[in-house]
């Protein structure tokens, strides 16, 4: 499952991003790629929602995978350290191909 996110994912979107998440997984897609190429902001809330949904899909065997990010998201996932707790590709074709 590709999801593309786009806008901010911050203190007032997370609980929806995350819902969101989690309502594929109980769809049965249990291997999400993020395509973040549209994503302009997130915030420590939706840093906190992604490892919510990180641990969650792990304990079904799932994945989150991360694509295409750019600019401040970017540097927001080298401090944070989850660019090295996820992986993270350069293209949402990338990603696919690991899949």
């Amino acid at each position: 499952m590709v999801v593309s996110v786009k806008g901010r994912i911050d203190a007032v979107t997370a609980p929806d991003f995350e819902k969101g998440l989690m309502a594929l997984m109980a769809d049965g897609d249990c291997i999400q790629i993020l395509n973040f190429g549209g994503l302009e902001y997130i915030s420590s809330a939706g840093l906190r929602s992604i490892l919510s949904s990180a641990k969650q899909l792990k304990a079904k065997d799932g994945k989150l995978l991360f694509a295409d990010l750019k600019g401040p998201v970017k540097d927001v996932f080298k401090i944070s350290g989850f660019g090295s707790i996820f992986k993270i590709y350069d293209t949402e074709e990338e990603a696919l191909r690991e899949i």
